[in-house]
């Protein structure tokens, strides 16, 4: 049975013990698929991402000609080892200009990016197209960079739907921006970082941009002549669990410890066994994914030791209840800090989420959409220009129907919002398969596999448990 239309969260009442396991990273899972079609020879990705931004672009990739074989992961529902057969650049199939090669991307940013660079190395012509939303989301500083390149692409609008030309690969120089997604830079640095593009990067925070530094490090550490590559967990994904560790210890701490100790950055330790434990298992370190550092923003320190055998031992918390009272998109966190817009509420301080201006062309449009469900909720919230500044909760939330917009990000932040208030609904949860289809079956799982919540059909009153939490 499909995940219903209205699921309510019923919040958690006593303290869970839980050790997590996240799907692979979204954005490097896209990245290694594109680089092990361009490489030579097998390679065989391992803890590959299984959802639907990484299914559209496993079927354009077969589409164009690709061979490839995915097989089942043991250790985690929603992963794939994924073998792509390299090809050295070329691209098997094309169409004609009377019959293009359609490409679905679905609204797959990373697709729709890397796949229109990709195609400009075929020689015939493609069509890419997506769902609404996507023909909505910026694409003209890519196509801008490319037709400098000498490539020919169609857009009335600059946008998706778009006709691309594909004439071989070709030496040459472009610019591109960043300002309004590094998806154009990472696309232009894949497809052409071994064909001659000289790829010059402009826009706000260029250098630090961590998801153009993550493609930079891939292409210096991804196999070229085919082998294997260990994808590690998605930390998007894992920031709801600690967040909603975060939020649960919040309300035990606060009602054992009182209001002195919940003032202060750091208190006394106390014992694991008393409090919620919530942690997620392989914590990436490699530096790749900017979102690895909410661990580090929610809890000011490293708490889980690594031992040798490669387990953790996490003696005891440190009373750690704030945030920072300012937390920007471009330096700090990537799409979870929408993961601390949920949590700011309950820090007992004004919180000041800046630079969200990436956030209004993504799946939805996230700065009113964060906006308008907080203040559905009884959060007090401002907007002005791209910062939100969320007030402490002067009195208890309050449940009530949340819009996801379609957007699956939207759906597992005010879902972890559920563990602690009454009441909360999400609407259209089924959208949570674009990056972790299988969130809302961890969430209820029996502990310490997941945070043993209970969850509702909310027009029947139902409790839906394994498959029926399965947004397929």
């Amino acid at each position: 049975m499909p995940l219903p239309d209205l699921i309510e969260i019923v919040p958690l009442e006593k303290p869970v013990h839980a050790e997590i396991t996240v799907p692979g990273s979204k954005s490097i899972t896209n990245r290694a698929l594109i680089l092990s079609a361009l490489g030579e020879g097998e390679t065989a990705l391992h803890g590959a991402l299984w959802s639907e931004d990484t299914q559209v672009m496993v079927d354009a990739l077969q589409k164009l000609g690709f061979e490839m074989k995915v097989e089942a992961d043991p250790q985690e529902f929603c992963n794939r080892t994924i073998t792509v057969k390299g090809l050295g650049g070329k691209i098997p199939n094309a169409g004609t200009a009377k019959e293009p090669l359609e490409l679905f991307v679905g609204n797959a940013g990373t697709a729709a990016r890397f796949l229109t660079a990709l195609v400009c190395l075929g020689k015939g012509v493609y069509r890419l197209r997506g769902v609404p939303r996507m023909h909505e989301r910026p694409q003209g500083a890519l196509f801008k960079a490319l037709r400098a390149l000498g490539y020919e692409i169609d857009s009335w609008n600059d946008k998706l739907p778009a006709v691309i030309r594909g004439t071989g690969p070709r030496a040459g120089k472009c610019e591109v921006s960043i300002k309004e997604s590094s998806q154009f830079a990472s696309a232009l640095l894949l497809t052409g970082g071994q064909r001659g593009w000289q790829v010059a990067i402009s826009g706000a925070n260029q250098d630090e941009q961590p998801y153009v530094d993550m493609t930079r490090a891939l292409l210096k550490s991804f196999p070229k002549n085919g082998g294997a590559f260990q994808i590690e967990p998605d930390a998007s994904s894992g920031s709801y669990f600690w967040g909603a560790g975060w939020l649960l210890r919040h309300s035990e701490f606060a009602a054992a410890l009182g209001p002195a100790a919940m003032k202060t950055k750091a208190g006394t330790d106390v014992s694991v066994a008393q409090y919620t434990d919530v942690s997620v298992r392989h914590w990436p370190s490699s530096g790749l994914q900017v979102d690895a550092e909410f661990l580090h923003l929610i809890s000011g320190k490293l708490l889980l030791r690594e031992r040798q055998d490669g387990g953790r031992t996490p003696p005891s918390y440190g009373v750690f209840l704030t945030l920072p009272a300012e937390v920007s998109r471009e330096q700090h966190l990537g799409d979870s800090i929408m993961t601390a817009a949920v949590l700011a509420p309950f820090v007992g301080q004004v919180i000041r989420l800046t630079d969200l201006g990436r956030l209004r062309v993504q799946e939805s449009e996230r700065v009113i959409g964060l906006r308008t469900e907080l203040t559905k909720c009884g959060v007090k919230v401002l907007e002005q220009a791209d910062t939100l500044t969320i007030l402490p909760a002067a009195k208890k939330l309050h449940g009530a129907e949340i819009e996801t917009y379609n957007d699956h990000r939207m759906a597992m932040c005010f879902a972890i919002l559920g563990l602690k208030v009454p009441g909360i609904k999400i609407k259209n949860p089924t959208c949570v398969r674009k990056t972790f289809p299988n969130f809302f079956q961890k969430l209820a799982a029996t502990p310490p596999r997941g945070l043993g919540a209970t969850i509702l059909n909310a027009k029947t009153g139902k409790v839906l448990s394994g498959a029926d939490l399965l947004a397929g």
